[in-house]
């Protein structure tokens, strides 16, 4: 006869916790700091601001490059919380893939489009 003393706490869930709240921290960190490097371009351009100045802004390969990177962790960002609003309110198992699958498609369409407009230039 076994003796059990205490509990086995039984977790349910994906257990995403830590991993998902750095990565949300992470995520917002890296496009707060693009928004910054943008408006110091925008602020410290003269003259009217119109299609060519933000043309150029993005122009530089290296530029396309962290905006892209931005959009992957915009992306990701929006996985993470949707994947969790989808997991904590839709129940059925099937409405909650449905759902989780057209976010999946959904982004991965404006990753495509966003390759399109930053190479397009």
């Amino acid at each position: 006869m076994s003796v059990n003393y205490g509990s086995k706490r039984v977790v349910v869930g994906a257990h995403y916790g830590l991993r998902d709240w750095l990565a949300q921290r992470v995520t917002a960190a890296l496009m707060v700091l693009f928004t910054l490097i943008v408006l110091a371009q925008v602020l410290l351009t003269s003259g009217e601001i119109g299609y060519d100045k933000w043309a150029g802004i993005f122009s530089a390969q290296w530029m396309k490059a962290l905006t892209f990177s931005v959009f992957i962790a915009l992306a990701y960002h929006v996985w993470v919380g949707m994947r969790d609003v989808w997991m904590d309110y839709i129940k059925p198992v099937g409405i909650r893939l449905v759902l989780q699958v057209f976010t999946l498609v959904w982004l991965l369409s404006c990753l495509g489009w966003a390759i399109q407009v930053l190479w397009r230039l």
